[in-house]
């Protein structure tokens, strides 16, 4: 009778099975097919007939607690074993084998042995790691299995890659962690003695003294004046002897051991051969008298027993009875104007430097330290005249080659360029707007920009193109230093050329023979000589202030007079061009900066009234010559910075934006522009959009009047001025201003 197909009733092992996969025994390897899976299983994942499968791990202790895996229970630790083994030495004259110690460390958390040996001093063989961290299978017929915790014990031997190691001992953590395992340890034993490191050592003992040695503790002076150098300056007179002359010296004390070194100062054209030391370091006596051999000793040894039997036995002198006391220079005997003996020699000290000076004026009080005259004084170089300038060239380059053989090119002044040029938002050029100073009518409508660079003292001009001049405008100078007018071409001295303090406005300056009148200063040049007043007499408010105060009582008077009638309700304010017509008719040498500068001190600058319509329509203007239509794709990127969909950005966001889309707009009309359209830190993105969109929102035309106040020399426009604060001047520039009388007054009086 069958039985049903169910689980339990059917004899077949395969009913319940779900892994049916085959492994890969064979490959090729080299083009060569081989069975290389001896350890991989059968079908389904089981073992084939007679298949053992190597432990991947070894036994390891049970644990109380949680269940963790080794890596993290026994992490960072491992078991330490001092080892030796021996090795055969082939064809040595002093040694037949070598027993080498080492120490053998085994990692609990992946079974892994590591064999390091000590470096030893002069051993001659490779020392260090000589099996690297890994498992190390069990020798032959185990070779499938690895060492464990098991196979470890004192006084036992393992085999490691077909070297013998003997265990001798291990230390207490690994005692401790064997015994609670319940491995039982043997006793520890002894390393057996290595004929060779017993040869060295005696060699090594031979080798040391066998006098008595005393001890010199100088440490502390070397500690204290380690490079510390006192130099003294000293010449040795040997006009005596056959062409003698005056040799000078330098004489360098080191304090750290008291050494004496002398170099000689070989001067050009001497005819001397320049030696590398006229005395090496060392020790200087004061007697020059020469001693016989094995007269001075470091210290005496005294000969107590010496007999055959009993050896010798020597004993220090520590009275020293027979030495002989030599004196050496110290730092007390080296004073100016003293004398040292050098071997025979003379030297007389005839200055020091100024950290000599210092350490003798700290440690022993000295404080004349006048120099010792011994050279008579230099004659007077005869002048080296320079020839006239020839024409070739600039002068500079002609100078070159007059003072060398070889000609150098002009050197420029580096630190003057790394001092003024452009550094961030300081720009170091000054700029000017200028006109010809000519009877032409057309060249006299010219605008003209003169830029002073600071970094070198070179100047350029451009001038603005006008339409329907006929002049082509552009760059009128190029960029160099311009000598001044009304100099000597061939001559000796060096040109003058112009200087920032030359630049100022009013002032009439003649470049190659073009007259230029400098009308205004943009509002950086005027900032720059102001905060520099010390360098630009011009632009210094205590010197204008000097001006008006050396006026005569009767120009102070109509001063007064005129400053009430120009202010009849006293509120301390008048026009700027009434406060600059005065000063210009005091004929006190007033110049226009000087007017200016005292004016921007004492007054409150004029704010232009903005038109928001004229700026857009100038925007559009801009945008369209340029052809720029990425309108729609700038919405996008407002759009995407704008996570809370307010329809506002921070401002600083939007000004990325915009340079980021290479928006062609002037930066003082985009910095404008967003300030109109922003409500505290963030903007309205869609009224600026809107308001600078050409293609849907068109605005009405510009002229070319309305474009350039908005270009970059729209700056010379916010220098103008409007009322000065005349009662904001010192009280004794007109004699108390406060108390000027008013006109009613006046005409009562």
């Amino acid at each position: 009778m069958a039985l049903p197909f169910l689980p339990g009733n059917s004899p077949n092992k395969n009913v319940l099975k779900d892994r049916f996969h085959k492994s890969q025994h064979f490959d090729y390897n080299n083009g060569v097919p081989m069975l290389v899976g001896m350890e991989k299983l059968s079908i389904g994942g089981e073992l084939l007939t007679n298949q053992q499968i190597r432990p991947k791990c070894s036994v390891y202790p049970t644990g109380e607690g949680s269940d963790v895996p080794s890596w993290v229970a026994f992490d960072k630790q491992a078991l330490c074993f001092e080892a030796y083994f021996q090795e055969v030495v082939p064809e040595a004259q002093n040694e037949m084998y070598r027993i080498r110690k080492c120490k053998i460390y085994f990692y609990l958390e992946d079974d892994t042995i590591q064999v390091v040996e000590p470096e030893y001093k002069n051993s001659g063989i490779p020392q260090g790691t000589l099996i690297r961290r890994q498992r190390i299978p069990l020798p032959p017929p185990n070779g499938d299995q690895f060492f464990n915790i098991f196979h470890f014990n004192i006084n036992q031997q393992m085999v490691l890659y077909s070297r013998i190691f003997t265990l001798t001992n291990c230390d207490p953590f690994t005692r401790n962690f064997l015994t609670k395992l319940g491995v039982r340890l043997n006793d520890p034993v002894t390393v057996p003695d290595d004929p060779y490191s017993n040869l060295r050592e005696q060699m090594e003992e031979s080798m040391k003294p066998l006098r008595p040695y005393e001890r010199r503790d100088s440490l502390k002076q070397f500690l204290d004046h380690d490079r510390k150098v006192l130099r003294f300056f000293c010449f040795w007179d040997d006009t005596k002897s056959m062409f003698g002359d005056v040799r000078q010296l330098i004489l360098h004390y080191f304090l750290a051991d008291d050494t004496i070194e002398i170099l000689e100062v070989t001067s050009p054209n001497s005819g001397r051969d320049s030696a590398s030391k006229f005395l090496r370091r060392s020790k200087l006596p004061k007697q020059t008298q020469l001693k016989q051999p094995g007269q001075i000793t470091d210290r005496t040894v005294l000969n107590v027993l010496a007999s055959s039997s009993q050896g010798k036995r020597y004993i220090l002198d520590n009275l020293k009875t027979g030495a002989v006391q030599e004196e050496f220079c110290k730092d007390r005997d080296l004073m100016l104007g003293g004398e040292v003996n050098v071997w025979g020699r003379r030297v007389i000290i005839s200055d020091c430097d100024d950290f000599t000076k210092d350490y003798y004026r700290s440690k022993y009080g000295i404080e004349d330290f006048t120099p010792v005259q011994y050279k008579a004084p230099a004659a007077p170089k005869p002048p080296r005249l320079v020839p006239p300038y020839n024409g070739f060239g600039s002068e500079e380059d002609s100078l070159s080659f007059c003072q060398g053989l070889l000609p150098k090119p002009p050197k420029k002044d580096f630190h003057k360029f790394m001092e003024k040029d452009r550094c961030g938002l300081d720009s170091g050029v000054l700029t000017f707007r200028a006109k010809m100073v000519t009877t032409d009518e057309v060249d006299r409508d010219r605008v003209f920009f003169i830029t002073f660079y600071l970094s070198d003292d070179s100047i350029s001009v451009y001038e603005r193109p006008q339409k329907n001049s006929g002049i082509q405008g552009g760059k009128f100078l190029e960029r160099g230093r311009v000598k001044k007018p009304d100099q000597e071409l061939f001559k000796s001295k060096p040109s003058e050329y112009f200087t920032a303090q030359d630049l100022y406005v009013g002032a009439t300056i003649c470049l190659n023979s073009w007259h230029f009148q400098l009308l205004q200063a943009d509002k950086y040049t005027l900032n720059y000589m102001e905060k520099h007043a010390e360098e630009f007499p011009k632009a210094n408010v205590g010197n204008i202030l000097s001006k008006l105060r050396s006026a005569p009582e009767e120009k102070r008077s109509e001063m007064r007079k005129f400053l009430a009638l120009s202010d009849p309700t006293d509120t301390g304010f008048i026009p700027y061009e009434a406060f600059r017509g005065l000063l210009m008719d005091l004929q006190c040498g007033f110049t226009e900066h000087e007017v200016l500068v005292l004016g921007r001190c004492f007054s409150e600058p004029k704010q232009p009234e903005e038109d928001v319509g004229l700026m857009l329509a100038v925007a559009q203007d801009f945008l369209k010559k340029k052809n720029f239509e990425k309108f729609l794709d700038m919405s996008r990127a407002f759009a995407h910075h704008d996570q809370n969909k307010t329809g506002r950005v921070p401002l600083k966001e939007a000004r990325t934006i915009c340079k980021a889309f290479q928006l062609p707009l002037p930066e003082n009309l985009l910095r404008v522009l967003l300030s109109k359209f922003a409500d505290g830190d963030e903007i309205d993105y869609h009224a600026f959009l809107a308001g600078i969109d050409w293609l849907e929102h068109s605005a009405p035309p510009v002229i070319s009047a309305d474009t350039l106040k908005f270009d970059v020399k729209s700056r010379f426009e916010a220098s103008e001025l409007e009322k000065v604060k005349y009662s904001s001047l010192p009280k004794d520039v007109f004699n108390s201003v406060s108390n000027i009388d008013h006109p009613t007054t006046a005409t009562s009086a």
